[in-house]
């Protein structure tokens, strides 16, 4: 493609680089089009002797042309693409689900000049017909070897982009603390109760526990073996303090009814208390006070993924860090910023 100014008998059939304005300051002519006979009279009667254009050699594909099949390329199960115009395809989700990026693919795609994919980042929740991904050609066309190439990219291993559906899944909330606090706690942590919905997580039972001494680490490892023999499929723990040590009567309750705790703390502000625990396969989340806020905080990144059914490991947990400094939840008992 050749873009650059031409003389103005030149300029029919090309195609207009800029917006061109009237006399009267309004748009007479908009960047994209092809230029008609009628358009160059315009462009001479406001006394234009040149033009920016742009115009397609053979081995060119259109704007829209080559923004559709890249979004075709890249676009796996869970995505729809409604169409394209002025350089632009979009991918929308079709389902509630999980959204799966292959970075380093998105990465290598990106490098071909003119061509952009963006989408959410990896392991974000997506809506149907919510916006994942966006194709944009920049200039207004590509040649076909970048093209091809991007398609070829994309075809190199599994899907480059894809949702996987969030299946429903019965969840089951513990809250712990003095028992005069539970109409309380039940209060401020309705967010966390309208997460678990939002993702297709029905909460089918909330208790209360009192974790005073052994008593209540005992009563709780009864709760927890008891939902999950009752078939929950996430059980989330919160309550009037956050888990602080690895041999809290949490963690404590969690090993005493059979589980395993995968990670206590996470390099993310506000959720640096987070606990990822399982019990014969089933998630148990200790959420931190921040889960009290509709701000995106820690328990915005972990559920989704343990919803869609991912294993997560301490490895996991520890790479959130890049990206982990949120902004501030006022919820949150201790603010970062009283340290300063």
């Amino acid at each position: 493609m050749k873009f650059g100014p031409v003389p103005l008998v030149e300029a029919e059939g090309k195609i207009l680089g800029h917006n061109i304005a009237g006399r009267d300051g309004r748009r007479r002519l908009r960047k994209g089009k092809a230029l008609t006979a009628t358009d160059v009279a315009a462009l001479a009667a406001l006394g234009r002797q040149s033009v920016y254009v742009a115009a397609l050699a053979p081995e060119d594909v259109d704007e829209n042309s080559a923004a559709r099949r890249v979004a075709r390329a890249v676009a796996g199960p869970g995505l729809k693409l409604p169409g394209a115009a002025s350089g632009r395809a979009n991918a929308l989700a079709t389902v509630l689900g999980i959204l799966r990026v292959e970075a380093g693919r998105l990465g290598r795609l990106n490098e071909h000049e003119g061509l952009t994919v963006a989408s959410l980042a990896g392991h974000s929740p997506v809506r149907p017909n919510q916006i994942a991904a966006t194709v944009k050609v920049i200039p207004f066309a590509l040649p076909e070897a970048t093209v091809a190439a991007a398609e070829a990219i994309a075809a190199e291993g599994g899907p480059l982009l894809r949702v996987d559906a969030l299946p429903t899944r019965a969840a089951s909330v513990i809250f712990s603390g003095a028992p005069a606090l539970r109409d309380r706690l039940v209060a401020d942590f309705a967010p966390l109760l309208e997460r678990l919905e939002r993702l297709g997580a029905p909460v089918v039972s909330l208790d209360f526990v009192s974790l005073d001494d052994d008593a209540g680490e005992a009563a709780l490892a009864r709760t927890l073996a008891d939902r999950r023999a009752a078939g929950s499929e996430i059980v989330v723990l919160a309550g009037e303090t956050a888990i602080m040590d690895r041999h809290d009567i949490v963690p404590r309750a969690i090993e005493r009814a059979g589980g395993q705790i995968e990670a206590l703390g996470a390099p993310v502000d506000p959720g640096n208390l987070l606990m990822v625990a399982y019990l014969d396969g089933v998630p148990v989340v200790g959420a931190p006070g921040c889960a009290r806020s509709r701000k995106t905080n820690i328990v915005d990144w972990v559920l989704p993924r343990l919803l869609a059914g991912d294993h997560l490991t301490r490895a996991d947990i520890s790479a959130l860090g890049h990206g982990g400094l949120l902004e501030e939840a006022p919820e949150r008992p201790m603010p970062r910023d009283r340290a300063s």
